[in-house]
């Protein structure tokens, strides 16, 4: 599926907003975690995400990464938007996940289509929306729960279906803002208790409720 089919799929754009949609749109595809903007950058377009997965992070005060939100397919990014509105630069930093394809609006027809396509209003509306969820989610984390209940959180959430996180301990760290030495002990600590199993850039759940136990805050 093209780029253009591929956002026609997740906006249902009308005949007229398909043509000025195809006057600009460039798909840009990843096959490795990979820069796509640096904090201080000035945005081109909207980013709208049709494949894969973009992460948006921070630095800590102590130079570790912290991830602040994921934006999936069918999603985009409002920070973006923000900037593509309000004339800012980028106020954070992104890069892809592995085999992620992303298709840029340039941001005049972007600013039309606000104008004159529901679907377009709709995106928008609900991407601010699903930002401030997702934030006030990681704050609550941040402010109530220990790094070891974070930590379990994280990979309760983020595992596939088949119990299985292929992530690495250092890429852990940056997702929670600390250090890859922390994450470690940590993760020896689940595994003493039989809650998962880690092997080279995997985590394996063995015990989804015993960790769920340890993710509930209070």
């Amino acid at each position: 599926m093209g780029y253009l089919s591929a956002v026609q799929s997740y906006l249902g754009l009308s005949s007229p907003g398909m043509t000025l949609l195809g006057e600009g749109l460039r798909g840009v595809r990843f096959e490795r975690p990979t820069a796509v903007i640096h904090k201080g950058q000035r945005v081109s377009g909207a980013y709208l995400v049709t494949r894969g997965r973009l992460r948006v992070f921070t630095y800590t005060p102590h130079s570790t990464e912290a991830t602040l939100y994921f934006i999936g397919a069918g999603e985009t990014c409002v920070l973006a938007l923000n900037c593509l509105f309000n004339d800012l630069r980028y106020p954070a930093w992104v890069e892809s996940d592995a085999d992620t394809e992303v298709a840029i609006i340039p941001g005049p027809i972007y600013r039309r289509l606000f104008e004159r396509e529901p679907a377009v209003q709709d995106l928008t509306v609900k991407t601010l929306s699903t930002l401030v969820f997702r934030l006030m989610g990681e704050i609550e984390q941040i402010h109530a729960c220990t790094l070891d209940q974070r930590l379990a959180g994280f990979i309760l959430g983020h595992a596939s279906a088949d119990g299985v996180l292929p992530m690495t301990q250092q890429a852990l760290a940056g997702h929670l803002g600390t250090s890859r030495e922390v994450i470690a002990r940590l993760m020896q600590g689940f595994t003493a208790r039989g809650l998962v199993k880690t092997g080279r850039g995997m985590i394996t759940l063995i015990d989804a409720a015993g960790l769920a136990e340890v993710a509930r805050p209070g």
